[in-house]
Formats: structure tokens, sequence, C-alpha cells
């Protein structure tokens, strides 16, 4: 049987600031003429609005408050719609919401960062303003939290895997926007760790400014909360006041998805020596070599030529600019761009000026525990380790004094060879200049060894040492080998170690805040020119989700009912 009265529509919750004029609007439809009646929330129950007996219900925004409409006809059949909370925010910034403003959501409240011991209780908030009135859904390190769909996220036992970067998304029928993204550091108390040199590899995209890198899980189609914006890593370098900024960013400018919403990002401190080297122009695609198994950016070939330049940081980007320009696989297709506020005569090659206890965290922070291996002969080598970027070491054997009964010693260090760990030994000097020829001298370069993508290591490394060295007595050339076994635990835990930290930069001058961004989104075969398609837009649904919990208990099944 059909009931008597159906809701046709039902009033929506908003969230409003304090003055704001809107209207609740119920409709029904029944067998007879119907009577409309408004009511509000008075303490455990609800209150009659006196004249509120109209589809229609105007209010003036004063409160935080809950109302329902009862629908009733002749025959004394009555329904109630859905409860709807009248959000009010008293303390609004001024000029928000904007003057013609449609009901989108309009942040009010940001989250703040937090250090919080491990085990102890995390609260972040925000709140937003909308018409209907926003749902959220919080986001940690670019990754969808499930259960976290409120405007307050809150874990009752922290845990040291809780670190990361969290943002929200508040979103309704009109659109979405999204929070600032904070920091959240878990762990025991302690003194805090200082580094120097942020890396990043891989693809990244541009909008109305805003730079971001994406990662290499990031869901398909990606979005802003899934990525890093390269706007906020600048802003933690200039947090530690470094002497000298700079971001290389050899990624693809083109907008990804223009579907989506920002994230927001605080406006830059106008500290000036910041340099911005773009690998090609605005709403351009940046392309790379295909050589055999090798592949490289055209923007790092030319780098890589120039980088270690004892000249002024801008002048040495014009020498890269310069030699792309001149590069005919990428004429038309390419072009450098350089941004910057430098005002002093900076250059990469710089020595690095931390001063008291920043030196001695920096410092700390590089090293590894080195170990030491003796020969049968007697001959005693150390393993240094030098951590250069969360997931790239090095690992470099050092002859100690040499023994008397021992001549001519030449050391070698290399890896066993696997299959399951992609780590090679680059054998060519071509292939790790940049890194390791300023260093060490090119006879040293065989006692140097790089252990790469360190956070895909599966099993253990193993190296080996071969010692050759000339007996005195017999005028014998000998050779001896020693293996030393790297564990995988060791290995994974540099990489968590400096996730779980989120380290800032030290303030140095002026390398230590050098980014570099290695692999472009185009691909172009050599001499080939052909660009790979680029991903195409995709849409999104905003409809909005569960409302965020009330201020004002909702009256239950049955109860306050006039």
């Amino acid at each position: 049987m059909q009931e008597a009265i159906t809701i046709t529509e039902q009033p929506v919750s908003v969230s409003v600031p304090v003055g704001y004029s809107f209207t609740l609007r119920c409709r029904a439809q029944g067998h007879s003429s119907l009577q409309y009646q408004w009511f509000c929330q008075y303490q455990s129950g609800c209150r009659l609005i006196p004249g509120a007996t109209n589809q229609d219900l105007p209010i003036t925004a004063e409160q935080t408050q809950l109302y329902t409409c009862r629908v009733n006809d002749l025959h004394r059949n009555a329904v109630f719609s859905d409860w709807v909370k009248v959000e009010v925010h008293q303390c609004v910034a001024r000029g928000l919401p904007p003057r013609l403003w449609q009901g989108e959501p309009v942040i009010v409240l940001n989250p703040q960062e937090q250090r919080v011991e491990v085990g102890q209780p995390l609260q972040l908030q925000c709140a937003a303003m909308g018409v209907p009135a926003p749902s959220y859904q919080w986001y940690r390190n670019g990754n969808l939290l499930e259960q976290q769909k409120r405007k307050k996220l809150r874990i009752t036992h922290t845990k040291v895997s809780d670190s990361g970067t969290y943002l929200c998304c508040a979103s309704n029928s009109h659109g979405e926007h999204w929070t600032n993204a904070v920091d959240v550091h878990i762990g025991t108390c302690g003194p805090e760790k200082f580094f120097a040199i942020f890396y990043y590899a891989g693809h990244g995209y541009e909008h109305l400014g805003r730079n971001y890198m994406v990662p290499v899980d990031a869901p398909q189609p990606y979005a802003p909360q899934n990525c890093i914006s390269v706007q906020r890593i600048l802003q933690k370098m200039q947090q530690q006041q470094t002497a000298l900024n700079i971001i290389l960013l050899d990624t693809c400018r083109k907008w990804y998805n223009p579907g989506r919403a920002l994230s927001q990002v605080q406006p830059l401190e106008p500290w000036g020596n910041t340099v911005y080297g773009y690998s090609t122009s605005e709403d351009a695609e940046a392309y790379e070599l295909q050589d055999g198994e090798f592949s490289s950016g055209i923007f790092m070939k030319y780098l890589k030529k120039h980088i270690l330049q004892e000249k002024k940081v801008t002048h040495m980007l014009e020498d890269v600019l310069e030699d792309i320009g001149r590069d005919p696989l990428v004429t038309g297709k390419q072009v450098m761009e350089i941004k910057h506020t430098l005002k002093e005569a900076r250059s990469l090659t710089d020595p690095i000026c931390p001063s008291g206890a920043a030196a001695e965290r920096w410092g700390h922070g590089q090293e590894l525990p080195s170990r030491t291996v003796t020969f049968p002969c007697g001959a005693r080598v150390e393993l240094c380790f030098l951590r250069l970027f969360s997931n790239l070491m090095f690992v470099c054997a050092k002859p100690q004094p040499p023994l008397a009964h021992i001549t001519e010693p030449q050391l070698l260090l290399h890896q066993l060879e696997t299959d399951d760990v992609a780590i090679q030994r680059e054998s060519c000097l071509d292939h790790v200049e940049t890194l390791l020829a300023s260093v060490y001298k090119r006879e040293e370069l065989d006692c140097v060894f790089q252990l790469c993508a360190l956070q895909k290591i599966q099993t253990d490394v193993v190296l080996q040492l071969d010692l050759h060295y000339t007996q005195p007595s017999t005028n014998q050339r000998t050779c001896e080998s020693l293996q030393t076994t790297l564990q995988k635990s060791l290995l994974r835990q540099f990489v968590s170690q400096r996730k779980d930290s989120q380290p800032a930069p030290a303030r140095v001058c002026p390398q230590a805040a050098l980014g570099l961004s290695t692999e472009p989104k185009g691909s172009l075969g050599t001499g080939s020119g052909h660009s790979l398609p680029s991903s195409s837009p995709s849409t999104f649904s905003s409809e909005p989700e569960e409302n965020d919990e009330s201020d004002l208990a909702l009256p239950g099944p049955g109860q306050g009912r006039p």
C-alpha cells in the first residue's frame, strides 16, 4: 500500500558564515492538500518555529542549529523530513566566502603540524563552508584513509608509521577544495636531525605556477592529493634559512587533470636566492634519450656537463639552456626555462657551511657506520658508507697504512653477480662523473661502489674485495679476496629512517638545498623525434559523502518528534 505522504525533496545541511542568509527547502506529495511545519532542536527535544509553515524556511545564520520539517495532510497522516544541521562559523577570515560564492567548499580552518610521542593520541582538525555542507576525506602521503571522513582526524595510539604528510579534501556537489598539507612527526623526544640535498626522480606536471611530483605508486588517474608540491618542499628549505635554494625539474609541465582542484600552498617568503631550472617551458613536455639499456633526459644530459662549473649558478644554467637550444632532436619541442631571485653570486661549488650544533647534526646525518676487514696477509681495509640521497649510497674501500712485507697494493671492490638485486657498478667514468669524479681520483674509482634504489632491494648484497699485491721476497704478484655482506634489513633501514624522521634541510650554503628530478614524462628515441602520448584527462565524482559529525546531538528514531 502506497504511503499517504512521500517527501520528494529533503532539506540539506549547510555550513555558512554568521549572518549569511539562505533557505531550507522541503517538498512532499500526498493524496490531499499538505501542510508544513518547521521545528528546530531545543535542548534534548525540538521546538516548533512560529510561523514557519511554508515549504521553504528562510534563515539568517546566527548559531549552529538542527532543523526538521513535519508534513501532514487532512487525514492526520504525517511524516518528518531528515534532521539537517546548519553549521555557523562565527570567525571567518576577511574575504571569505568570495563575493560570487555559489556554495562550493571554502576552507576556513587548516590542520596544524604536529609532533607526537609514540603511543600518544593525535588529532588533526579542519573545517570548510559549503552549501550543501561539505563531506571530508583525509589523506596521508597521498593515500586515502578509509576511516577518516570527518572534520577531525583522530588516532588514539600513534605509531611511527603514522608519521607523514596529511591533508584533507572537502567536497560537495559544487566541487572540492583541499586544505594545506601538514607534516606529522611520530617518535621519541631527541635532537632533530638535519639533512642536505633533496632528490626526486619521476613524473611531474604544472598548473598555475604550481609544480607537482608524482610518486610511482600514485593511483590512476592521479590528483594533487596523490602528489607532492614542489613549492611546499621549497617552503621547508626556506624555513631553514638556507643560503641558496635550487629546484631543478626534469619533468613535463603540462596540466594533467583539469577537472581537479588544487591543494592550497602558502605564499613563499621573499627570502631571495632561489633558483628554478625547468627542463622545458610552461605547458610543454620534457623528452629523454634512449640509448640501449640507458636512458637520460635531454636536460640531464647537458646538466651533467656543466653542473660542477665554478661559476654563478644562473650562468651555469644558461650554458645548459644554450646546449639544449642547439640540440636538433628537440628543436621546436623543448626549451629550457630559468627563473630566479638570486641576489648573490652563488655557485654549486661553494662549500657547505653549517655551524655549531647544526653542523654536528648534519655531519652525523650523512655518515653511516664503517667496518674494517683484514686480509690473510695482514692488510687492513676500512669500508666507509656515504648516503648521498635517501635511496642512493656509496661504499668506499680505504686501505689502511700498507704493511712492510707487501708492495704495490691494488684494491678492487665489486658485487657478486645476483639476479634479484638490480644494483650495478658503473665501470665507465662518464656515468658517475657528476657524483664521484669530484670526490675521488680516477685511480680510486675501483674502490668505490654505488648502491642505487635501496627501497627496492629484496636480498642481501654481497660485495667482494680483491687485493692484488707483490711479495718482495719472491717478486710474485698475488691476489687475495674477501667477501662482506650488507644485510637487506640494514639497507632498507636507511630508507625508512629518512621517511620516519621527516628531516628538514640543514642551514647550509649553498649546495645543501639542491633539488633534482631526472625522469621526464615524454620519450625521445635517439634521432627519431617521436614522443609518447600524454595521459588523458580524467573524470571525477563530486557527490557528497557522509556528513561531518554534529556538534549537536541528532535525535534518534522516535526521539524529539513534535
